[in-house]
């Protein structure tokens, strides 16, 4: 039987039953995954290589950088699951081609 999160695991395992345990990053962290057919092969509960870490998958929204109260109330059917490394990676990619925010700061007033 595979590790499950203590929350949320009737959206968390529909999620995981889609994406076959897999992550389901195809390149949006800016690694092609060119060796594994264009996804990403990072399992949930295996091992990221034979001296590396545990894999435990999270189901979050497909844009890395959404809000995580807009993320709550996203259904399953809307969720990807995502490895830490791929959606950490796609976070701070998307965040450096993000159009700026002109909004003026707090303390800009």
């Amino acid at each position: 039987m595979k590790s499950q999160p203590l929350a949320a695991v009737d959206v968390w395992r529909p999620v995981m039953e889609v994406a076959g345990y897999r992550c389901q990053c195809t390149g949006q962290c800016g690694n092609p995954h060119a060796k594994t057919e264009g996804r990403c092969p990072h399992e949930h509960d295996h091992y990221t290589s034979k001296h590396g870490r545990h894999v435990r998958l999270m189901a979050a929204p497909p844009d890395p950088l959404a809000r995580h109260v807009a993320a709550a109330g996203l259904p399953a059917s809307e969720l990807r699951a995502w490895c830490p490394d791929c959606h950490g990676a796609a976070a701070r990619l998307a965040r450096k081609t993000a159009p700026a925010d002109d909004a003026p700061a707090l303390f800009d007033l």
